[in-house]
């Protein structure tokens, strides 16, 4: 019989996948964040996942994972299917709420321990660049080496990554190639997945047949809302670019743009990408790309 899997992606799967084993959330935090090896996580505890605000009539956030370690760091997980400006600033937000929410009355500042932001986009936001991965400290404007410690942010772009884009990283590659790699069409997984314990259970977590027909159906409901986003934003997009060449600059724009696309596509295939996923990073056409590939 043919097993069949969910996107590990989706709201339900990914809540599921992460939202209640430690030993896993705790490989993938390992895995995607620039911890040294001193500062690796051994043990969490999970959190309540809505941001309750400190002072009356604040605003409540709610984030997919979070958890706390043994030395009080506060570790926040978001999984997004959309980039926008709004996201950005709702991280920043969730992040800052996070840690000012360790100062008690009469407690030390120097108590205070630093908060990760860790961010999956199913999105492409730096199309100035084809590095998928970003990482953001408080650093001085003209000494990066000053750095003001506890708030650390890291955002990666699905869609951008490839397996040969790291070859030192070994369980970076493996939970990205999760994230990436299995979906509603996927038959088979690779036995180099299936060999590592958490990710192994973290699979078999997504088999539809540990599904309830009623999740199932929020599954279902979870992407005909992408879809609608999406189609929303790409209707946003088109109205913009119409009144842009009423005005007579989106001409220019578009230049602009497929410029900076172009710049990124040479570079993945300078770096031994395959054109198909270049095309996928880049949102050009394939063929496009192969002609690139040939000059």
């Amino acid at each position: 019989m043919v097993m069949k899997y969910l996107d590990p992606k989706a709201d339900l799967t990914f809540k599921k996948i992460f939202g209640n084993h430690p030993k896993r959330l705790i490989s993938l935090l390992n895995a995607l964040l620039p911890l040294s090896e001193e500062e690796q996580i051994h043990e969490i505890k999970y959190l309540p996942t809505e941001l309750v605000p400190q002072l009356e009539g604040g605003k409540n956030t709610i984030v997919d994972v979070l958890c706390t370690d043994v030395r009080g760091r506060k570790f926040c997980v978001e999984m997004q299917m959309e980039w926008s400006d709004a996201f950005q600033q709702r991280v920043l937000f969730n992040a800052s709420k996070l840690y000012v929410s360790q100062a008690k009355m009469g407690g030390k500042y120097s108590e205070l321990q630093p908060v990760y932001s860790l961010n999956l986009i199913n999105d492409i936001f730096a199309h100035d660049t084809p590095d998928f991965i970003h990482n953001y400290r408080i650093v001085h404007d003209k000494d990066s080496n000053k750095v003001i410690e506890g708030l650390h942010f890291t955002f990666i772009e699905l869609p951008k990554f490839t397996p040969h884009s790291i070859a030192d990283k070994r369980m970076m590659v493996l939970w990205l190639r999760f994230l990436t790699e299995i979906n509603s069409n996927t038959k088979d997984i690779p036995a180099d997945l299936l060999n590592d314990p958490e990710i192994g259970k973290a699979v078999e977590d997504l088999e539809v047949s540990g599904f309830t027909d009623a999740e199932l159906r929020a599954y279902d409901k979870f992407w005909d809302s992408v879809s609608v986003e999406r189609t929303l934003l790409d209707d946003r997009y088109q109205k913009g670019m119409e009144k842009g060449k009423e005005e007579g600059i989106a001409e220019g724009m578009e230049k602009g743009m497929n410029q900076k696309a172009l710049e990124i596509a040479k570079n993945m295939l300078a770096m031994g990408l395959p054109a198909e996923q270049v095309s996928k990073a880049t949102q050009l056409p394939l063929e496009i790309i192969k002609n690139l590939n040939n000059t």
